[in-house]
């Protein structure tokens, strides 16, 4: 018997070359948002990628592009204070929100990055699913399931992508799995299926790029 979240399998020939076409194609960075009166047309189908800080959010966005320095990586926690859109083709946006657990943040500038991603995540009718960053050495802290609640609450789907999966080994991969398929059993918003990655060996790139592909 499968169990509740299943590891995303490579996905057939056909639906691997719908995301092979779609992200070889034209990704630029759009715009960086602050504020909701900011964000462009909602005219296009849009995924958003959320994360903890430093959990490899801009990488991603990168290696499934194939673009370097398309997003823009930091090494310092809370660097990305907006929402950063980038344009897929001319029909999708990838959307690279704020990291969370911001570690060196003034609580003023924290408050207003919540708000924003509360009002993004519950006003635009175009998002079809967050994908959820988790960094595999760690799992699933009890920030990530805050965010969890939130997006739950703001009647988002969210997908669990497990980050820097090359970091472990079989048997330490397989606890936190086992951790992160519990966590995922409280929240009725999250997508049954778990993405295994890791951007620096291209692992499980392919089946993210087919997932966004092929999504309706």
């Amino acid at each position: 018997m499968k169990p509740a979240f299943p590891i995303a399998e490579i996905p057939d020939e056909a639906s691997l070359e719908k995301g092979r076409k779609l992200f070889a194609g034209n990704s630029d960075f759009l715009k960086g948002v602050v504020a909701m009166d900011g964000l462009p047309p909602a005219d296009r189908m849009e995924v958003c990628f959320a994360g903890r800080s430093n959990v490899g959010k801009s990488t991603l966005i990168n290696a499934l592009t194939g673009r370097k320095a398309l997003a823009r990586a930091s090494n310092t926690p809370g660097r990305t204070q907006e929402i950063n859109y980038f344009t897929l083709m001319d029909d999708h946006y990838l959307v690279d929100l704020p990291g969370y657990g911001f570690a060196n943040a003034p609580v003023a500038v924290v408050a207003k990055w919540q708000r924003l991603l509360k009002a993004y995540l519950s006003g635009r009718a175009t998002l079809r699913r967050v994908f959820l960053l988790i960094d595999a050495r760690h799992g699933p802290k009890d920030v990530d399931e805050e965010i969890m609640a939130l997006l739950g609450s703001s009647a988002v789907t969210f997908q669990v992508v497990l980050t820097k999966v090359d970091k472990l080994k079989k048997p330490e991969q397989d606890k936190i799995i086992a951790k992160t398929r519990e966590t995922l059993a409280r929240f009725p918003a999250a997508y049954p299926e778990i993405v295994l990655t890791s951007s620096a060996k291209s692992e499980g790139l392919d089946v993210l790029r087919t997932i966004i592909a092929t999504m309706e």
